[in-house]
């Protein structure tokens, strides 16, 4: 089973807000999840990022895949940084 970390949209038309979660890949966009992990709110301003740390990090030992704007996400929140440091210092 292949799992990534993505986006769910929530919210009414023209004011998004995401949840990150990570999912098996074959489900869509706004499917089945396995575990939420953050909350993302692009309309607020400055965007409001909030992103349980411990979880993200355990997932991505696991080998989930981020998608690329939840990598930008958590390389500015600096989880992907902790997360190749652990990796390269076993």
């Amino acid at each position: 089973m292949a799992v990534k970390i993505r986006l769910k949209r929530m919210g009414a038309k023209k004011s998004p807000f995401y949840r990150i979660v990570v999912a098996d890949s074959r489900s869509p966009r706004d499917g089945r999840y396995i575990e939420i992990v953050g909350t993302y709110n692009p309309v607020a301003n400055p965007a409001v990022v909030d992103i349980n740390e411990d979880l993200v990090l355990q997932w991505l030992k696991n080998g989930a895949k981020p998608s690329d704007t939840v990598r930008n996400l958590l390389s500015n929140q600096g989880i992907m940084e902790k997360f190749h440091i652990a990796k390269n210092s076993k």
